[in-house]
């Protein structure tokens, strides 16, 4: 069974954006040449591109949210693949409207725990939780607090 595009984009975007953080590179020519040399014929190019850039066009702003949402943990603490998951997340749940948050929120989970530590996709919930209850409360998503969306 094949995975939705929107799904392999995101996965895609985490692994490039990680490399470009932790390898230093330039974000242009990095994303350009992980698509190249690693998935050209993969049918999630459109929108790995657009979170690669908007996470990068928007990085103060989200990490301004992280710092904000995240409970006794300064950003630069955090594991550098936690950090890339909640960017990639927040840069969606802010600048793609046509992108469920509820989907949004889980497949970050999901990524934080098949990349991410033991406790990562958890930590992850966490944040994006309080985010959305703090600033999209329209969405009514029903939950405790802390109890995540999941």
């Amino acid at each position: 069974m094949s995975r939705p595009a929107k799904s392999l984009a995101r996965e895609r975007a985490l692994q490039c954006l990680y490399h470009l953080e932790v390898g230093g590179h330039e974000a242009e020519t990095a994303a350009s040449f992980f698509w190249e040399h690693f998935h050209p014929e993969d049918r999630a190019h459109p929108y790995f591109f657009r979170l690669v850039e908007g996470v990068r066009t928007y990085l103060a702003e989200l990490d301004a949210y992280i710092s904000r949402f995240s409970e006794h943990w300064r950003l630069e603490r955090m594991a550098c693949v936690d950090r890339t998951i909640l960017r990639l997340a927040l840069f969606e749940l802010l600048h793609c409207p046509e992108a469920p948050p509820k989907v949004v929120v889980n497949e970050a989970v999901e990524l934080g725990k098949r990349f991410g530590a033991e406790n990562s996709g958890a930590f992850i919930n966490g944040i994006l939780d309080s985010f959305l209850r703090a600033q999209r409360p329209e969405l009514g998503l029903g939950r405790e607090p802390g109890r995540g969306i999941r």
